[in-house]
């Protein structure tokens, strides 16, 4: 069945809540991957910082922070490659489940190679693999429905909310293993969840009918070689940079973050120069740039769950609970929780209101500014001791980063389809991450000028920078409606 044929099927099928029953076996392999992703990431940090005697590699918490960023960033940037080999070379279904395998053996690397060679071997394969496996996951869902389906931002949000069983999961169970057996027994329950997540998705590949199948815009067989000597040289390069010291831990984030506003930068270039896309499709993407910037702010203060809050976690939070100290990687549980309890409602909500709620836009505004108050909501809070912060204010804190990613991020996965040029699918969806990638490294670097002991202008600079922008976009999203050419 051809890929048109298949979506042209989905469209009558009803049988996973109201959904295609392809959406369920997509739900749960990303479901598993973020099960691993998010429990590795849970104690990833601690791992890096922590000392010696207490199983850590004890390096600063700046470097820390840095390579945390940088890794999170360099998952999103890889679904620059992990799109482009699935619009050129083996399209999206063959793309995601080889990424799925990189991504296991990554955790591998993690729970069996001691020191900063495992960390630099897993972390590596794990941020290609993921980079692969997120951004075809997210195309090949948005595959199963035609452009005006009303059931599709419910069916992203059904996704969303898979996506944050596995992260609700990942951190507390790799957690209490780390706390109880170690950080390499939490790295390998991480290989073994992505195992579990590789299994599910190969017993129901059927299920997507040929979706994904073949590339949409394949690469000539004569260009094949030349891609193959660019990638090796890519891969040369890094090499040499890291063994002559100009990659280093603490500027890991800083090159990441370059790196991505090239690419950002060449990808919109590449896109709107074409001659394979229409007047109308190049308009789209001209209304996706400034969407784009808003939502790398919200990633650049969304992500520093994983560098400054994790360090706030661990060394502001009072995690007495009932006269026990649980481990400071359950923090990052609470959101996902959080995420599947509102998830629903907000997929009812906009499904209930149809054509009548806000347009995509006036959401990613919404989010912005309520990420930028959220970051406010830590001043009440700051200039106690060691451990003094209430567990329910952060709580708190972390509901409005609930609800200020319920109004961008599942909406920026299903906007990002949308607004898709035909010959650049997948590789429009890369470029949502691409926002992503660039806030996540971000969240690194804005993370190495947190200081425990004056948090005030922290929280003041980057809470009112984020409120800003989404001001500014609300202002100007009447152009963007209509630069969108009848996409909401």
């Amino acid at each position: 069945m051809s890929d048109l044929a298949a979506r042209q099927d989905s469209r009558s099928d009803h049988r996973f809540f109201g959904q295609p029953l392809a959406l369920a076996n997509l739900f749960g392999v990303e479901m598993w991957e973020r099960f691993s992703f998010y429990g590795m990431q849970g104690i990833l940090i601690y791992y890096l910082y922590y000392s010696a005697d207490e199983g850590g590699l004890a390096i600063s918490k700046a470097a820390a922070t840095s390579i945390v960023g940088a890794y999170g960033g360099t998952v999103y940037l890889s679904t620059i490659l992990g799109a482009w080999i699935a619009d050129r070379l083996l399209g999206s279904e063959r793309t995601l489940f080889y990424s799925a395998v990189m991504v296991m053996c990554g955790h591998v690397a993690l729970a069996l190679i001691p020191g900063l060679a495992g960390v630099g071997v897993g972390l590596v394969l794990i941020a290609v693999g993921s980079g692969g496996l997120k951004a075809n996951a997210t195309s090949l869902v948005g595959d199963l429905y035609e452009e005006h389906d009303e059931r599709r931002d419910a069916g992203f949000s059904i996704f969303y909310m898979g996506i944050n069983l596995g992260a609700l999961a990942g951190p507390l169970l790799t957690g209490w293993v780390q706390t109880n057996m170690g950080f390499h027994y939490g790295f390998g329950l991480a290989a073994i969840g992505m195992a579990i997540g590789l299994i599910q998705y190969s017993i129901g590949r059927k299920r997507l009918a040929g979706i994904g199948a073949t590339p949409p815009h394949p690469l000539p067989a004569a260009l094949r070689m030349r891609v193959a000597a660019l990638a090796a040289a890519a891969v040369l390069i890094i090499a040499v940079a890291a063994l002559t010291g100009l990659i280093t831990t603490d500027n890991m984030s800083d090159l990441v973050v370059t790196l991505t506003i090239i690419a950002a930068v060449v990808y919109f270039a590449l896109i709107l120069s074409s001659r394979a896309i229409t007047p109308v499709e190049r308009k789209r993407v001209i209304s996706f740039i400034p969407m784009f910037l808003a939502s790398a702010a919200f990633w650049s203060l969304f992500q520093q769950q994983f560098t400054m809050v994790a360090v706030y976690s661990d060394t502001r939070l009072d995690r007495n609970l009932f006269g026990w100290d649980f481990p400071p990687s359950w923090v990052q549980s609470i959101n996902p929780v959080f995420i599947i309890i509102f998830a629903g409602v907000f997929a009812a909500a906009w499904t209930k209101l149809g054509p009548r709620q806000p347009s995509s836009p006036m959401k990613f505004s919404i989010g912005t500014i309520i990420m930028g108050v959220a970051f406010l909501c830590f001043i009440p809070m700051s200039g106690g001791g060691s451990n003094s912060a209430p567990l329910l204010g952060l709580a708190g804190i972390l509901l409005l980063f609930t609800f200020a990613e319920l109004f961008l991020s599942p909406v920026g996965l299903s906007l990002s389809t949308k607004l898709a040029p035909r010959s650049f699918h997948t590789q429009m969806v890369a470029l949502f991450f691409l926002s992503v990638a660039l806030g996540t490294a971000m969240a690194g670097t804005l993370a190495k000028y947190y200081d425990e002991s004056n948090e005030v202008p922290y929280y003041l600079w980057i809470g009112g920078a984020s409120i800003l922008v989404g001001v500014v976009l609300m202002l100007i999203s009447p152009w963007i409606r209509k630069m969108m050419q009848g996409v909401h």
